[in-house]
């Protein structure tokens, strides 16, 4: 068997253990706590995550801006926006800044390469800048909504010969007939293995209460992703879309519209973020835990929202996390949002997420 055969069908068996032993329902606040404290200790330690900063009306504006994707530099933020001077319903652009912290400058449309008349959306780099996937609407394929990824041969530019190259559709063994969308790219430098986590409208089609989170794997940078398989343990009968992993594969935050713990006994908002951790990343994940009971136990103030909270991005560090969010006092429907925590070990405050010049 092809080892990226062995691979699938690992993933397959990992979720039907899942399947079989994980309960889909919501967790308790007493259940919650325990398995917080538990994941706790075999995590490195950050921070709590700061108080969201809104990234200013030069990257928002009075349309939306949503589903952002941060460089391995932190000083390349990828967006995806229906302002003025695009060609669909939703495109692509790039706001770089000159240092960690700086302001960023005005976003620039991706052009032709990525974007398309129909929606483009939810941008998610490779560590090495030369790959961008994201999902579109508007280049047909295999489903109402299809992954796709660009490459570039200089990860310093975005246009020209040296920059993006017309996307690639992820053919028809990931894509589905149905809506496949808002990609995660993983490289597990243990095994070689990588991983693409996105999220899948299926059941049923049509119905906003049908995406769950799915995840294809191959071996090496050449090979072909695999038939993607179900994550139940990240998966619950509501809506769970976009997701962030840190670089060790340990953390993952996801969007949710689950009902959940925050330390008032419920989510927060129509939809919000999660996080769920496990010790390996041969592990299955914990049961996702709302971002609010976990920044609050930690001394942080809360991170969602009674407004839609989502699309989460980290920074390749682990120290800013992008969303975006129609929470009240933003400059638009949708608003780029950012908010930072201390590394461990580190006794000086996390990066700043830089507002707009």
């Amino acid at each position: 068997m092809k080892l990226i055969e062995r691979v699938t069908s690992l993933l397959a068996l990992i979720a039907l253990v899942q399947a079989c032993s994980i309960d889909k329902g919501t967790v308790g606040p007493s259940a919650s706590k325990r398995l917080m404290a538990d994941a706790m200790e075999e995590q490195p330690q950050y921070g709590p995550w700061s108080a969201p900063l809104n990234l200013g009306p030069v990257i928002n504006t009075t349309a939306n801006e949503q589903h952002p994707a941060i460089s391995k530099d932190g000083l390349s933020l990828y967006i995806s926006s229906d302002r003025p001077g695009g060609f669909g319903m939703l495109d692509i652009w790039v706001s770089h800044r000159d240092s960690i912290g700086a302001p960023w400058g005005t976003p620039q449309h991706l052009g032709r390469n990525i974007n398309s008349p129909g929606m483009d959306v939810a941008p998610n780099l490779t560590p090495d800048g030369h790959n961008m996937y994201f999902h579109s609407t508007g280049r047909g394929g295999c489903g109402d909504a299809d992954l796709f990824v660009s490459h570039r041969d200089d990860n310093r530019f975005d246009s020209g010969p040296k920059g993006w190259q017309p996307a690639e559709n992820l053919g028809c063994v990931v894509n589905s007939p149905f809506k496949d969308a808002g990609p995660t790219y993983f490289e597990d430098e243990a095994t070689g293995i990588t991983t693409l986590y996105f999220t899948r409208q299926n059941n049923p089609p049509g119905s906003d209460q049908g995406w769950d989170i799915y995840a294809t794997a191959r071996t090496g940078d050449e090979g072909a992703f695999g038939p993607p398989v179900l994550v139940p343990e990240l998966s619950s009968p509501y809506r769970d879309t976009r997701t962030a992993i840190r670089r060790d594969g340990l953390e993952i935050f996801l969007s949710s519209g689950r009902p959940g713990d925050d330390v008032v006994g419920h989510s927060a908002g129509s939809e919000d973020l999660w996080v769920s951790t496990r010790a390996t990343t041969s592990d299955v994940w914990s049961p996702p835990l709302n971002l609010n009971l976990v920044n609050q136990q930690l001394g942080g103030p809360p991170i969602n929202s009674a407004s839609f909270d989502g699309a989460p991005a980290l920074s390749f560090d682990g120290t800013e996390l992008y969303f975006f969010s129609a929470r009240p006092g933003g400059f638009g429907l949708n608003d780029l949002y950012c908010t930072t925590r201390q590394r461990p070990g580190r006794g000086h405050p996390a990066p700043s997420c830089g507002e707009s010049k």
